[in-house]
């Protein structure tokens, strides 16, 4: 099933609310709050450092080493329920060779607390127009875009469990993504943020700081 592209000025969007079936979205989520190595990781802002509001893992090939807020992570090896989502998730992208997936961004948000700030993934070594595929599992939550000089164009969209939302192209360019707190009672939620690594392109461009 081909992605819904969602019209956003300067953006690329593509979107599937069902793209994982709800057994093998429940058998993922299961597996991975059981074999996930969750961590809290600290990140510098302004000069300081805070721990993240939420639990994440960085997870991929052993060359996929990423580093942005001043904090450079090594992968941690891929858990075998990730590994035929990932070749799912090249075969619905149509990407393969060099341009293939090698790393993935997990992170954890327990309840309506945690949550993700403002932000692009714009760090050098993801290229310059970077595709960026986001599996939500688990709780509902609201996920913003916010174009960075044009705060008028935005968009707002309900991630529910086994859905798929991918930028690319300019995106990451022109809007800034959050995942906001909520004072609604949800339940637990992970994401899965899929993105390949240029090898040698380790830097800090300091843009894409995580809140």
């Amino acid at each position: 099933m081909a992605l819904t592209q969602i019209p956003l000025p300067g953006a690329r969007i593509g979107f599937d609310p069902h793209w994982l079936p709800p057994d093998q979205a429940d058998a993922l989520l299961e597996a991975l709050l059981r074999d996930v190595p969750w961590e809290v990781h600290r990140i510098r802002l302004f000069g300081r450092e805070h721990a993240s509001p939420r639990l994440s893992c960085w997870i991929g090939d052993a060359d996929a080493r990423y580093r942005y807020s001043g904090t450079l992570f090594e992968p941690r090896p891929w858990p075998r329920a990730l590994e035929p989502v990932r070749e799912r998730l090249a075969e619905t992208l149509q990407v393969g060779g060099d341009n293939v997936f090698n790393s993935v961004l997990a992170n954890r948000y327990r309840d309506g607390r945690d949550a993700m700030g403002w932000h692009s993934d714009d760090e050098a070594e993801l290229g310059s127009e970077p595709l960026i595929g986001s599996l939500s599992l688990g709780a509902t939550r609201r996920f913003l875009l916010r174009h960075r000089s044009e705060p008028s164009r935005r968009l707002a969209l309900e991630l529910p469990h086994g859905s798929l939302l991918v930028m690319s192209g300019p995106t990451q360019l022109h809007y800034r993504h959050a995942l906001p707190r909520t004072r609604r009672p949800v339940g637990e939620r992970v994401n899965l943020t899929f993105r390949r690594i240029v090898a040698g392109e380790c830097g800090d461009t300091g843009r894409g700081s995580r809140r």
